[in-house]
């Protein structure tokens, strides 16, 4: 007798990450009888899609089959677990919703790309095998002929254990071909083998021991705030509290007291910083204290290899982490029992997304916590007018710290008037007399000193003198900026380069100027100032090797480095005890962005960057130079009166109803045909006016302060509503009905801080 086979009865819904399915629902699939056991929510699986191979996320399970067709079968389970968390999943459909946009971008973005792929978890090692080894003779004629493979091959030969080759290489300064001439030869062999991947590994060390080991008695603003948070994780509830502590008022000691609590209690920590330069020196603390407990914390940030992130990220989906460390994605590591969120930093633009997904990492940290009933400790010394609004309106508690530790006093801030210094050198100077004494005085004194310029390259713009033409991108409606090292004009959105016009392309003249202040100009104005002075610039440009970031903050840490030159990566975070000297170059330039906040981050970053000064034995010193001395952020900042510039900053904000008194939504248009994107956004704005069902402020359209990027025109338009859900809601109930060109796309972006 035949017996008929039985086909599965599980069906399960699945979210394609397939970049061009543009889905917000899933797609239902058959689950195949030998993959039934492992299919769980949350699983990476490969499933067919239009005649293609494509990954997904298995959102549900579906207690029944379509009645309209018949659902193809689940191909392959990728990893033997679930890799998005129920709690993950939770977030993930908030962001979604919240931030306008598709499921499947946000599972994309949760999954580094290393574990979309399959990544296995092994490196491929060195070791000396037992059959073919090298005579005597081989070695010395190798030694004469080749030496750096003798001296690769003398450093396997002496290991106990299996040597890792990329790292191997690398600290040996060894190139590739140096080591498969020795596996050509036998006297070296690979192996592939399962090992914890670590970025850090090489640099923490030293950096470790540079770094205080919390041995010292806490001061009494210490304690209070500790004690604090004791209460709070012992309740067991969400809840968020602000840590407004002064620069150097030791809110990282805080931090690490609550998380030794948590992980004593087998708890997991999420610990977020906001640029990838602060990861280095956090890690290394938390390591330094977690070691006696046999714990560990990894890094998460979009600077890791492939290897080093997938492993990061096993490390922590399995369980065998339960600290991490990160930039703004480091939100979605998948911890297990999440007690404690701490966002450094908290007013830091960098926490936003600036692609779709465009989320707030600080807002997704305060979700995230409520999801798990833990606490969210926010921590600024220059707090977000949002979170002091929350604290105001009872959402948030508040911790304050007004004192540095061990009393020591705040840096002492001097304005300069840049105009008097123009007259006085009778041309346009970067760096003024006081500033230039301070940096001699502190060479001499063997002390360090930071400059810091919100701005790279050698100076912003060229111009010509006679006409007034300035250097201007061909596909973006910004100058360009000058870059002396390679002699071209650089576009920074768009990347395109030309070289430096010889004549002016308008009239020919030979009379052109190099405008403003760039990092390059002001190293090469240092250099010229203290010939025997370690300079090193630090920005964007010079940024782009892995590691280099770490690598020239541990030469300062270590008095390697005398005067450090940087943009916004070294203005906040970074704790050197040797600076006694921080310049500002242009303290007032981000007053003059057209956007709402500009005040708010110039005051933010005035105190951020004085911040770095003093915060060792040695008193520190701030010169901030300027073009515009009775700036109002500038004489707050001068006297660390915090509670001055946000009763005056909230006033402002409160007449024009900015963010935090109602939720912004910025929707951008864009195309290649300026006319289309124009009429469509006008077209969008009258049809959005006329059918909007709940009281909202439309302002604009408008174009964009920059109005073209890499041949892109941008148009913009302004919802303000009291609450973003219901307004992001409404906006995508009538862009659906709403038909737009294929050559124009839109965007909406909710609470927005760049409204560039």
């Amino acid at each position: 007798m035949a017996f008929l086979h039985q086909e599965s009865t599980c069906f399960v819904q699945v979210i394609p990450l397939a970049a061009g399915a543009k889905l917000d629902d899933g797609l239902t699939y058959r689950v195949p009888d030998h993959l039934m056991e492992a299919m769980a929510e949350g699983c990476l699986v490969r499933i067919p899609l239009r005649n293609c191979s494509e990954l997904g996320v298995v959102e549900k399970f579906d207690d029944a089959a379509p009645l309209d067709f018949k659902p193809k079968l689940v191909t392959e389970i990728v990893h033997p677990f679930p890799i998005i968390t129920a709690e993950l999943m939770k977030l993930a459909r908030w962001i979604a919703r919240y931030y306008a946009c598709r499921l499947d971008q946000v599972y994309e973005m949760m999954l580094p790309a290393a574990v979309r792929r399959g990544m296995a978890p092994r490196v491929t090692v060195l070791v000396q095998p037992g059959k073919v080894k090298p005579s005597k003779e081989d070695l010395d004629t190798l030694k004469r002929r080749a030496p750096k493979q003798a001296k690769l091959l003398s450093f396997v030969r002496d290991q106990i254990q299996p040597v890792p080759k990329v790292p191997l290489l690398k600290r040996l300064k060894i190139g590739v071909s140096s080591y498969r001439s020795l596996v050509a030869k036998g006297w070296l062999e690979e192996l592939f083998q399962t090992v914890q991947r670590d970025g850090y590994a090489d640099a923490l060390g030293e950096e470790a021991e540079e770094i205080q080991q919390g041995g010292f008695e806490l001061s009494p603003d210490q304690e209070r705030v500790v004690e604090e948070h004791r209460q709070a994780l012992d309740s067991g509830a969400f809840s968020v509290r602000l840590l407004h502590g002064v620069t150097g008022s030791g809110k990282t000691e805080v931090y690490l007291k609550a998380a030794e609590k948590v992980l004593a209690e087998g708890g997991s920590v999420l610990f977020l910083v906001p640029e990838i330069a602060l990861a280095p020196q956090t890690v290394a603390r938390l390591r330094s204290r977690l070691k006696a407990q046999g714990l560990e914390a990894v890094a998460w940030h979009s600077h890791l290899a492939d290897g080093e992130r997938f492993d990061a990220w096993r490390a922590v989906v399995t369980g065998a982490c339960r600290v991490v460390v990160g930039a703004r994605s480091a939100i979605f590591a998948p911890l297990r029992d999440l007690r404690l969120i701490i966002v450094d930093e908290e007013h830091e633009p960098a926490y936003k997304q600036e692609e779709t997904p465009r989320y707030q990492g600080r807002d997704l940290a305060v979700f995230r916590a409520s999801l798990n009933n833990a606490l969210c400790v926010l921590g600024s010394a220059t707090p977000s007018m949002e979170t002091l609004y929350n604290v105001e309106q009872g959402k948030y508690g508040v911790d304050e710290m007004k004192k540095r530790i061990i009393d020591r006093p705040l840096p002492t801030i001097h304005i300069v008037d840049m105009r008097m210094e123009v007259l006085k050198a009778k041309g346009s100077t970067g760096i003024s007399r006081i500033l230039a004494d301070g940096l001699i005085d502190r060479l001499e004194k063997k002390e360090q000193s930071i400059l810091f310029l919100n701005r790279r390259g050698f100076s912003s713009a060229l111009q010509c003198l006679d006409c007034g033409w300035f250097a201007e991108s061909p596909n973006s409606s910004i100058s360009m900026t000058y870059h002396q090292a390679d002699e071209v004009l650089r576009c920074h959105l768009s990347g395109v380069e030309q070289p430096v016009p010889q004549r002016c392309p308008q009239c020919g003249s030979t009379q052109m100027r190099k405008r403003g202040f760039g990092t390059q100009r002001i190293e090469a104005s240092v250099k010229a100032l203290l010939p025997r002075a370690q300079v090193v610039r630090m920005d964007a440009d010079t940024m782009s090797k892995k590691n280099l970031y770490r690598s020239i903050l541990n030469d300062f840490r270590r008095g390697r480095i005398d005067v450090l030159i940087g943009t916004q990566m070294i203005a906040k975070g970074l704790d050197f005890p040797n600076v006694t000297l921080v310049g500002l170059i242009d303290a007032d330039l981000s007053m003059h962005m057209p956007d709402f906040r500009a005040t708010e981050r110039t005051f933010q970053l005035l105190v951020q960057v004085a911040g770095r000064a003093g915060r060792g034995d040695a008193a520190g010193e701030v010169i901030a130079q300027t073009f515009a001395p009775h700036a109002g952020p500038l004489l707050f900042a001068r006297q660390n009166d915090f509670e001055g510039f946000y009763a005056e900053e909230l006033e402002q904000r409160k007449e024009f109803l900015y963010p935090p008194y109602r939720h912004l939504v910025r929707h951008i248009f864009r195309g290649r045909n300026e006319d289309k994107v124009s009429f469509y956004i006008d077209k969008w704005v009258t049809f959005a006016e006329a059918n909007m069902q709940i009281p909202v402020e439309v302002r604009g359209p408008a174009p964009a302060p920059i109005l073209k990027i890499r041949d892109t025109y941008r148009y913009q338009v302004w919802f303000f509503a009291p609450q973003a859900m219901p307004l992001v809601r409404e906006l995508r109930r009538l862009r659906a009905s709403f038909p737009l060109d294929p050559e124009v796309t839109d965007v909406m972006d909710v609470d927005p801080m760049n409204l560039s």
